[in-house]
């Protein structure tokens, strides 16, 4: 009989270590069938908006943008000689492409220690803190979607020199971040989970 406990115990630990969400929602282009499908994102979501006041459809535009939702998301590997791999081009990785070096800072900033780029929860915790900074270096408003976006991709201080300005595909990109914004506000509007 304990042989069997055993077992079961053993199978609900794995059970327990699965099923993360990790992986992307299915319908990348409908903010509804987005928290539908994962519940956790809308609190986590909601929870940033209440703590940092950037919005839902925001938020939401830049994680696809950035990851496409994926938890696990990562940059590329760099090759020498084409076939050697080398590491990886940045250390971004989870949700919000966060680097090293700005999560430690986040961590730091906000006491929140056991933080994890890859938990929905943190990662858009660290996206309000990084917009609502945004806005008190840059003066850009939380719901402008696309100059946040420039700001999260340049940096403060290279936003603040107008980096962005000489990267025609950089500006193209936020321009479908913010579209990408309006679209997933107009969505949520009629979203009853949402309401």
């Amino acid at each position: 009989m304990s042989r069997i406990i055993c077992a079961l115990a053993l199978l609900l630990a794995l059970a327990a270590c699965g099923g993360g969400h990790k992986s992307p929602p299915r319908n990348l282009d409908n903010a509804c069938s987005i928290i539908n499908e994962r519940p956790k994102y809308l609190r986590a979501f909601r929870a940033a908006e209440r703590r940092w006041g950037v919005p839902v459809h925001v938020q939401m535009a830049t994680i696809h943008q950035e990851s496409r939702f994926d938890g696990d998301a990562r940059t590329p590997h760099k090759f020498v000689l084409g076939i050697l791999p080398m590491g990886r081009v940045s250390s971004a990785y989870g949700y919000g492409q966060a680097l090293d070096g700005t999560w430690d800072e986040y961590r730091e900033d906000t006491g929140r220690r056991f933080a994890r780029r890859d938990r929905i929860d943190d990662a858009t915790d660290f996206m309000g803190w990084y917009m609502t900074r945004s806005y008190q270096r840059n003066g850009i408003p939380l719901s402008d979607a696309r100059n946040q976006y420039l700001a999260y991709h340049e940096g403060h201080t290279g936003y603040a020199r107008g980096s962005y300005r000489s990267k025609a595909w950089l500006l193209r990109v936020a321009n479908k971040v913010e579209a990408r914004s309006n679209a997933y506000k107009a969505q949520l509007e009629g979203c009853r989970r949402f309401r």
